[in-house]
């Protein structure tokens, strides 16, 4: 991304994609009671519509977070962490780790990339990943969708990330575990377009005018907008994304069923349920996965060239 502006920060590929995993993973541990909140949101209403002055069991981000702590326990805000760390070092190091290299295909290696080309190469990338990763993602998500009430006695869906993988291709065949695959690929190509772009022009404005330089503040101010953007933009396909994921066999004919589904029993608000925990977990996300990006990546540079060089 823009910003390499001196010899010693040019990372090569192989750099760029384990430190987007890593960074993807101490993202995920600092924001999943977020996604989880999210989740839940998304979901409610999905089995049977609220009745006229029915009161809904989760209300707003941190009061779905002070439920699930007080009728399923903490451990419930991190159900499917397993997954999740699964899903991003095999997803946020490819659609964050080759976004440049792609960028660099794309534009024939010119260092003035256009919109389009940048755009391009967001789809890309963010095709790839879930092609890749997407059995993690329908794991995390059905995980995260599963209540925990110790005193009903009820049995849980799945016992374990393994478990889960193991029982979704034994009743779904393998197929069940790239269900959602289409509007996944939809969803993330309007992530990474509004996500990667975002950022990486917004960096390379701030570098470009010296309002700030190349360090946190502006890694900081260029994912908080980053974040911001992308939940405007992609929360109606999340939505459907991950009632479609968490369905069980036969209950939404497709992605496109599932979304008409939705807009006639619960109306058009139902595509930004969550909204808020969508832009709190994504906000904080891109803030957290930007800054530890860069670092890590500036760290495992500073690493090779201390090897290399002579002592």
């Amino acid at each position: 991304m823009a910003g390499g502006r001196t010899a010693d920060l040019a990372p090569t590929a192989a750099v760029k994609i384990f430190s987007a995993g890593t960074a993807g993973c101490v993202a995920d541990l600092v924001t999943f009671p977020l996604d989880t909140a999210k989740v839940r949101l998304q979901i409610q209403g999905e089995s049977r519509p609220l009745l006229e002055g029915q009161r809904a069991k989760y209300r707003g981000v941190f009061g779905t977070i002070y439920t699930m702590v007080r009728t399923e326990g903490p451990r419930s805000l991190y159900s499917g962490l397993v997954a999740g760390l699964q899903r991003q070092m095999s997803f946020a190091s490819v659609r964050i780790g080759l976004y440049d290299t792609m960028k660099q295909i794309y534009s024939r290696g010119s260092e003035n990339a256009g919109i389009g080309t940048r755009l391009l190469a967001g789809c890309t990338t963010g095709a790839m990943a879930v092609a890749l990763a997407q059995p993690t993602d329908v794991v995390k998500v059905r995980f995260q969708a599963q209540v925990r009430l110790p005193e009903s006695g009820s049995v849980k869906r799945y016992s374990s990330t393994i478990d889960a993988y193991k029982t979704i291709a034994r009743d779904e065949g393998v197929k069940g575990l790239w269900k959602g695959c289409l509007p996944n690929i939809t969803r993330n190509a309007i992530v990474n377009c509004s996500e990667l772009v975002t950022y990486d022009i917004i960096k390379e404005l701030i570098l470009k005018y010296n309002l700030m330089s190349d360090n946190m503040p502006c890694h900081f101010t260029a994912a908080f907008a980053a974040g911001f953007c992308t939940t405007i933009v992609a929360s109606p396909v999340d939505v459907v994304k991950t009632r479609y994921m968490n369905s069980v066999p036969g209950q939404y004919k497709g992605a496109a069923n599932c979304a008409l589904t939705m807009l006639i029993n619960e109306g058009p608000t139902a595509f930004y349920k969550g909204f808020v925990p969508s832009f709190l977990r994504l906000g904080s996300w891109n803030i957290v996965m930007f800054v530890s990006f860069e670092q890590i990546k500036r760290a495992v540079v500073k690493f090779q060239q201390a090897q290399q060089s002579p002592l």
